[in-house]
């Protein structure tokens, strides 16, 4: 499933596991900047606070269409964990040139 891969590899760039280029095909341009910041900061916050790395590990995804659509935009939600801690990630998955991207992100 688009949206289960599409979001590991998110939380893999986040962790620094994964070079931000691979997500260019995934992701609207808008939200590449974006997910750049949050691994400078995840990756600061992890190393001042605890001086480990913690890696961040995906759990539930569901998915949704959005009504009419006619099937070409879904929102996805689940949960992760990093560290001991359990977050929450939402997202917009849109059909763009025959193909699906993600066009809205949250991460908690």
């Amino acid at each position: 499933m688009f949206a289960d891969a599409a979001l590991r590899r998110v939380l893999e760039v986040i962790d620094r596991r994964r070079p931000v280029a691979q997500l260019r095909p995934l992701l609207a341009p808008a939200l590449i900047d974006t997910v750049i910041e949050l691994s400078r900061s995840s990756h600061s916050r992890n190393d001042r606070t605890t001086g480990v790395r913690t890696v961040a590990r995906l759990h539930r995804v569901r998915l949704r269409i959005v009504d009419g659509t006619d099937g070409t935009e879904a929102e996805v939600f689940g949960t992760f964990t990093n560290g001991p801690r359990v977050r929450a990630l939402a997202a917009r998955i849109e059909l763009y040139r025959d193909r699906w991207r993600i066009v809205a992100l949250q991460i908690g």
